[in-house]
């Protein structure tokens, strides 16, 4: 007879008995005491890691169906020996979530870290090694844990990296009163081998890596050396500054001093204040609605900088409603005037370039920048930035009216292609190129001058009541260098600037002239000006001489003819000028000029030999007749005009030799 059947099918009676034990599983894990594990965990991840792991008091589980929260009453787990600190953490309790899958592949995963009142010793050198790896070998990175958020109620953190010239401290204070950020840091040590103080707020949980999580509050107040840093926004993960969106000031003495602190070479500058809106997605930095003060000029724009690239890329567009001429000098190794220096309030002025003079021994010996240009920054990234000045202001009686420049640097070359300026009521273009991947630099210049009115270029000269004509004029010169004075000094090539017709101050050509029957007519009769036929002043620079190649200026009352040559790497000069006048005069002392001294201190006088010359004949003619010692003072005027065409068109090329080769290779600036 066969045994009645329960109804239950086969399958349903196995699936039935995989429940009931997975029950049974369940409520012993869920019962298990846990503790029971703490000694051999601790003797477990000590032998695994090579360092001692102790739970001092309590380990708790509670499991999940992805992982399981583990929680530690006392933990400590020291560092590795060559650290600095004993322990990588030392803390009242800590609790974190860990998932279970990962560890098959040998990856630990932590969304959640909870740490009281932590001592935590963070170190990294130079060879890759980390106190934070949890395997013996501290330069595996793939035994570096993945954590997503960390909590910290109290406590401080250690980091140190002497390769990288990073050693802070951080304290902590956690305090629900503070409302959406109650958690309070405090940050002092220094970072890339600067003072660095730091102190915010941020919300109850760090996320240091992005898990999905939406970003959290943070507020920053940073001072790093001479640079100070204002932020307030949001991150979506501390490991790698991802998902910033922030807004910043940022105030210091030179734009050239983030270089160590973010990576990006910009040049030296006056003290500056800058804000804006700071974004930053993977590698991309982005900031819009730049604005703020470069010294005595505003400035503002949007830029990029991109560090994907293996050689990261700075990108933008900037402009200066009003650019004060004297924020040009430290892009040359001239340290800021005294009113640049001071006009960012909150910033401690740099020394200026009347103090700098002054603490030198001999503050006028030399007046080309002798400062050397850091151009071993340039090799550290490329960029490709646009520069525009509405209007430039007329600071040092240089009458810049506008600018432009546009700046490309490729693999440690630097070009400013086109450089555009407005220079009085003319124009000045050309290029300037920087291979900084050669020591010392190679440096190339090729500048035009187109129509310049020379009125207002020497505006000085307008109170003689003088009314120039328009200047035209080039700059080719090359050579290598490391700083302004140093290319200068050893470079080569051709300088030459040419006028035509135009008018000039008669009086002021009598002073030049030492015509003293002149001067006395003008004097009682008034000034008036006399046409100018033509001038030009051309040189042949050969590896820093500069020796006058065409040296005339010729009106329709006198023609002057000079010769003489300057060194741009001593700073001398020696210049003979011979006045031919065209007219008769008495009282004239008609002798060459002489112009020498260096550039800091010129001298000016005449050559003694001719006028000692006339002297002993008026004095001789005086002895028979007081009135025949004027004769010795009559000028015939055996001055001839000078061929206008012939000057123009030796003023226009440079001779042979160095001086041309190094024209020629200067022109290679332009793209």
């Amino acid at each position: 007879m066969r045994p009645r059947s329960s109804g239950i099918p086969l399958w349903g009676r196995i699936a039935g008995g995989i429940a009931a034990v997975l029950a049974v599983l369940l409520v012993i894990v869920m019962f298990f005491p846990w503790d029971m594990l703490r000694e051999p965990l601790n003797r477990y991840v000590s032998e695994k890691t090579g360092r001692k792991f102790e739970i001092t008091r309590r380990l708790d589980v509670t499991p999940g169906w992805r992982g399981a929260t583990i929680a530690f009453d006392g933990v400590e787990f020291a560092n590795p020996s060559w650290a600095r600190e004993p322990y990588l953490v030392k803390a009242q309790r800590a609790e974190f979530e860990i998932r279970l899958w990962p560890l098959l592949g040998g990856k630990v995963v932590i969304p959640r870290l909870m740490l009281v009142s932590p001592t935590m010793g963070l170190q990294l050198e130079q060879d890759g090694r980390r106190t934070w790896a949890l395997g013996k070998d501290t330069g595996d990175v793939d035994t570096v844990p993945t954590i997503g958020l960390l909590q910290v109620d109290g406590g401080g953190v250690d980091f140190l990296a002497e390769h990288l010239g990073v050693d802070l401290h951080a304290d902590f204070t956690f305090d629900t009163a503070r409302g959406e950020m109650p958690l309070d840091f405090r940050v002092k040590g220094r970072y890339q081998r600067q003072t660095l103080t730091a102190q915010g707020s941020t919300g109850n949980v760090l996320q240091l890596t992005s898990a999905g999580q939406p970003p959290f509050p943070m507020e920053i107040k940073a001072v790093a050396g001479k640079t100070q840093l204002s932020a307030k926004g949001t991150v979506a993960a501390l490991a790698d500054l991802d998902g910033i969106d922030a807004q910043f000031q940022l105030k210091g003495q030179t734009l050239g001093d983030l270089y160590p602190l973010l990576g990006i070479a910009l040049p030296q500058t006056s003290p500056y204040a800058l804000s804006g809106d700071l974004r930053k997605r993977a590698k991309l930095w982005e900031v819009q609605g730049l604005k703020g003060k470069l010294g005595l000029s505003d400035i503002g724009g949007d830029m990029r900088f991109d560090q994907a690239p293996k050689t990261p890329h700075l990108s933008g567009s900037l402009r200066s409603r009003v650019m004060d001429m004297d924020d040009l000098g430290p892009l040359i190794g001239l340290p800021p005037t005294e009113r640049a220096a001071k006009a960012v309030e909150g910033v401690e002025p740099p020394p200026s370039i009347t103090q700098v003079k002054r603490a030198q021994k001999d503050p006028g010996r030399k007046v080309l920048p002798t400062a050397k240009l850091d151009f071993e920054r340039l090799r550290a990234m490329n960029a490709e930035v646009q520069y525009t000045a509405e209007k430039i202001r007329n600071v040092r009686d240089v009458p810049l009216d506008r600018g432009s420049v546009h700046v490309k640097l490729v693999d440690g070359v630097l070009t400013l292609d086109p450089l555009d300026l407005g220079l009085a009521s003319g124009k000045l273009a050309g290029a300037i190129r920087i291979d900084a991947t050669q020591n010392p630099a190679d440096i190339r210049a090729s500048l035009d001058i187109r129509a310049m009115q020379l009125n207002r270029l020497i505006p000085k000269v307008e109170t003689l009541k003088t009314s120039f004509g328009k200047l035209d004029g080039r700059i080719n010169l090359s050579g290598r260098g490391n700083s302004v004075a140093s290319w200068l000094g050893g470079s080569s090539g051709d300088v030459a600037a040419i006028t035509g017709r135009g008018e000039f101050s008669n009086l002021l050509l009598e002073f030049m002239g030492l015509d003293g029957g002149e001067i006395i007519k003008f004097l009682l009769r008034g000034d008036r000006n006399v046409t100018l036929r033509c001038a030009a002043v051309a040189f042949d620079v050969s590896k820093g001489v500069m020796v006058g190649r065409s040296l005339v200026f010729d009106t329709t009352d006198t023609v002057f003819n000079a010769s003489g040559q300057a060194s741009l790497s001593d700073e001398t000069m020696h210049f003979v000028v011979r006045q031919q006048p065209k007219d008769m005069s008495i009282l004239s002392l008609r002798t060459p000029l002489v112009i020498g001294g260096t550039f800091a201190s010129p001298s000016v006088g005449i050559e003694a030999g001719q006028l000692a010359g006339r002297g002993l004949a008026a004095v001789a003619l005086g002895v028979i007749n007081p009135l025949l010692a004027l004769v010795a003072t009559i000028e015939t005027g055996p001055g001839v005009d000078a061929d206008c065409k012939g000057v123009l068109a030796d003023a226009k090329q440079p001779t042979a030799g160095a001086a041309a080769a190094g024209a020629a290779k200067a022109k290679t600036a332009r793209q």
